[in-house]
């Protein structure tokens, strides 16, 4: 698609040239009294200036002969000068990207710039090569996916010693919750004897493993279940063994492979022998039947573009080297003029949006991979069966710049340091819901509706009740932090760590037509609040079920 944009653009400028009148061409050239090219000449259209005189034709004759009409073209010719206002034009300031003269110049402006990672020289050396900005895309797929120096791709950056929390590492309940989700949407389908349960993204495999271990009980549901895992990281694939989420595990690198080690690429889970297999992307997992999709904290990473309005259009936010005189390598820049990206992306993402949102915006900030991700799970349950849960921080609508960086569970700048935390933006679910609609897929859009809503719509109040009567003190303590940072708010200025989760996050489906799991079908039905309710008591009656064959899991600690 954006090559042929850029084809569209090429024919487009070629054809504007060709409507150029040549004698306007012309003209500029011959605007000199030299007529050298560089000032004024004969018009377009006149006749071709005279021979010198012969020797020995007398001055007076010449002048005679030749002067009326020299004087005619003369003027002529002055009137075809051409002046350019150039003082409203877009003319940037000269700016070096070599490494070497930048610190030159930034050690004799006596400027200190903060020490450089191995990522952003990375990161320098691709802007030096293009000879220019990269994208805000582009800056934020190398700062977290790059297979040498990205954020995720070589340590772990959760818990207490990382840089912020998730849903699952905060309480098993939301795993297990989760999993009681996966069961009842399983029944939705008529319990098919083969369900493929697919997680994107899993990080740890927290979610998994509390998932997993909590349906053991639904021993159909276990015995139906193969699970995909879909992670890009070596460093956090290796960890899943660890979890329990695979008992046995082997390794396709046998040193054909460049990339680093990608961990483990099938195994079977600690419970009930679940087939597990891993891929770098979702492309890779063939679906084969009905089959359940996870997306939780997933879309929040995935690369956007931010564009501004302008006296020039749309232009884009670009990522570019610092100027000497600034403690940063990099800046951010805006293009002197629509981009590719804005070409392409803008106009569908406005024809997306509601007339009076049209007029007011002045900025949009635009994530096409979360598009075309909620494209490719439309058509995949259209086509197969089945559903898609995505659950991340967001809202029902655009926004013009989220893009923020985390670091040691606090805001830090999105320049600073890259690579040493993590950049995330918040999911317009309102564009995924029209994506989905464009596709012309056989699928329904449910939501988002709060996570608090969500799990307490699965009995997540009864799941507490029921660990905490065999619960140490210590555990019963953070059993209930947990549960107040699953489903409570946050206060105005309330620390990053403390942070409320239960109306920021959102919940949303993505299911074959038709087909509205709980609790989304309570919404659906106009029933919210009786849903939430009622909801509450199938999930009680769910997880008895499974509390009395199984052991209660203690809850991992608090980061």
């Amino acid at each position: 698609m954006l090559l042929s944009s850029l084809r569209a653009l090429r024919s487009c400028t070629q054809q504007r040239l060709q409507k150029v009148p040549a004698g306007a061409l012309t003209a500029a050239l011959h605007s000199s009294p030299s007529g050298d090219g560089t000032g004024g000449g004969a018009s377009p259209g006149s006749e071709a200036p005279q021979q010198p005189a012969a020797a020995g034709t007398t001055s007076a004759a010449a002048d005679a002969a030749t002067s009326p009409a020299d004087e005619r073209q003369r003027q002529e010719g002055q009137a075809h000068v051409i002046s350019i206002d150039r003082s409203a034009l877009f003319n940037p300031q000269p700016h070096s990207h070599d490494p070497a003269l930048l610190a030159v110049q930034a050690a004799a402006a006596g400027v200190d710039k903060e020490p450089e990672t191995e990522l952003l020289r990375h990161l320098k050396a691709l802007i030096q090569f293009r000879g220019g900005p990269l994208t805000l895309a582009e800056f934020m797929s190398e700062v977290l996916t790059n297979l040498q120096h990205g954020y995720y791709t070589q340590r772990d950056v959760f818990g207490t010693a990382g840089d912020f929390i998730t849903s699952p590492e905060i309480s098993q309940m939301f795993g297990e919750l989760v999993g009681i989700w996966c069961v009842a949407t399983w029944q939705q389908l008529g319990c098919p004897p083969s369900l493929h349960l697919v997680e994107l993204g899993p990080g740890r495999g927290t979610l998994m493993a509390d998932l997993l271990r909590g349906t053991a009980a639904f021993q159909d549901f276990s015995q139906a279940l193969r699970v995909s895992m879909v992670e890009v990281s070596p460093h956090l694939r290796g960890m899943h063994s660890d979890s329990g989420i695979a008992s046995s595990s082997s390794s396709s690198n046998n040193g054909s492979d460049l990339r680093p080690d990608p961990g483990p690429l099938a195994g079977a889970s600690g419970w009930g022998g679940v087939p597990v297999s891993w891929h770098h992307s979702l492309e890779e997992v063939q679906p084969q039947g009905p089959a359940i999709y996870i997306a939780h904290e997933f879309l929040d990473a995935l690369p956007v573009h931010q564009f501004q309005k302008t006296e020039r259009g749309w232009c884009e936010r670009l990522v570019d080297v610092a100027a000497p005189d600034s403690p940063l390598h990099l800046r951010f820049v805006l293009s002197p003029g629509p981009t590719p990206a804005a070409r392409v992306l803008l106009p569908r993402r406005l024809r997306q949006l509601l007339a009076e949102q049209q007029a007011a915006v002045e900025a949009l900030e635009v994530c096409p991979q979360g598009m075309a991700l909620a494209e490719a799970l439309a058509q995949r349950v259209s086509q197969h069966g089945g559903a898609a849960l995505i659950v991340d921080y967001g809202q029902d609508g655009p926004y013009e710049a989220s893009l923020q960086a985390i670091r040691r569970h606090e805001f830090v700048g999105l320049l600073e340091q890259p690579g040493s935390a993590d950049l995330s933006n918040r999911v317009d679910y309102s564009a995924l819901r029209s994506t989905v609609e464009e596709s012309g897929a056989a699928a329904d859009c449910l939501g988002p509706i709060p996570q608090a809503h969500f799990l307490l719509g699965l009995g997540i109040e009864a799941r507490l009740e029921a660990l905490m009567q065999r619960a140490t003190p210590e555990q019963a303590e953070a059993l209930q932090a947990g549960f107040r940072r699953l489903v409570g708010g946050s206060e105005p200025g309330a620390a990053l760590a403390a942070e409320g989760m239960g109306t920021s996050y959102q919940a949303f489906c993505i299911a074959q037509r038709g087909l509205a799991p709980w609790p989304f079908g309570a919404q659906l039905a106009g029933e919210e609040e009786e849903g939430v309710a009622a909801g509450a008591e199938a999930g009680a009656a769910h997880q008895q079920g499974a509390a009395e064959e199984q052991p209660e899991h203690p809850p991992p600690p608090q980061r």
